[in-house]
């Protein structure tokens, strides 16, 4: 029989190097997944991994696709969206940092939303601390962006809408910096999203995780996302910062005691305007591109 895409759930567990860990992952997700009745498939795709990721899965019912090369985490998730059989996806790491078991409560609230992220609220104590910083910080200033508040911005456990997903693969990146994009163009484009708490435990194996290039990459691409989805919020304040600076220093110094308008004061405020030009036209681009995207949805 035909299964109903509409009803049921793809697992995409992404796999680079991960002999250690992943063989328990698949078992685990197998035992919670069959006692709660819902039809599922298990999708990993072996990155390129150089270890025995491929042969320690040699009889598990799971459906094993390989890249050739190392192309990434996020190519990696969309190479098992693209040839999900379901719906609804979810993303589990193979590394065994997460309860497979809480899938379920995820799953809970699939239906009602287009995505439901695992928020690692419990055991931070996991996360490595040379990243909690910077994770700290990446959070605040998603919170900002997206006018809401984040629990965790870049889980890789999660359940979304597969269609909604692939709205946005033109900008999803191939690294790690895939669920932090994914969130973000969720949260700026009005799709309802829902955060559960889940516990986070020690991995199996070493980190893929390269803390400072990884760091400067996510910034730049919640920037960069922000700036694609919320325009606004990234280029007017820098308008009125730049103006604000302009008028102070044109009546605190140029006129009361140069009392000449200078050419630095023009500047600044000539660029305020710019800038706030430029996020007004890059919000008007954003609106149109949405609008358009709905009609060639439902024509």
């Amino acid at each position: 029989m035909t299964p109903d895409p509409e009803h049921g759930l793809s697992v995409i567990l992404p796999a680079y190097n991960e002999e250690a860990g992943i063989p328990e992952v698949v078992d685990r997700l197998h035992a919670a997944l069959a006692k709660s009745g819902l039809p599922y498939e298990i999708i990993v795709v072996d990155d390129g991994s150089e270890d025995r990721t491929a042969r320690v899965l040699a009889g598990r019912p799971v459906r094993l696709l390989q890249h050739g090369l190392n192309r990434g985490y996020g190519a990696s998730l969309k190479t098992g969206i693209r040839v999900s059989r379901y719906r609804h996806v979810a993303i589990v790491d193979a590394d065994g940092t997460y309860e497979e078991e809480a899938l379920l409560s995820l799953a809970e609230h699939m239906q009602d939303f287009d995505m439901v992220v695992g928020a690692r609220t419990n055991g931070l104590e996991n996360i490595p601390p040379a990243r909690r910083p910077a994770k700290w910080l990446l959070g605040k200033l998603a919170n900002f962006l997206a006018e809401t508040r984040i629990p965790d911005i870049n889980s890789g456990f999660r359940i979304f809408d597969k269609e909604i997903a692939r709205e946005f693969f033109q900008i999803l990146p191939s690294n790690f910096s895939f669920t932090t994009t994914i969130t973000m163009a969720m949260l700026t484009n009005g799709y309802s999203v829902k955060f559960v708490p889940t516990n986070y435990r020690k991995r199996k194996g070493d980190s893929k995780i390269r803390p400072v290039r990884d760091t400067l990459n996510f910034f730049t691409l919640l920037i960069r996302t922000a700036v694609y989805f919320a325009p606004l919020k990234v280029f007017m304040p820098l308008s009125f910062i730049f103006i604000a600076l302009g008028l102070l220093k044109m009546i605190l110094l140029d006129v009361l005691i140069i009392q000449n308008v200078t050419d630095t004061t023009i500047l600044f405020i000539v660029a305020g305007i710019q800038i706030g030009m430029l996020g007004l036209l890059a919000d008007l681009i954003d609106k149109r591109s949405i609008q358009r995207s709905k009609r060639e949805k439902d024509p």
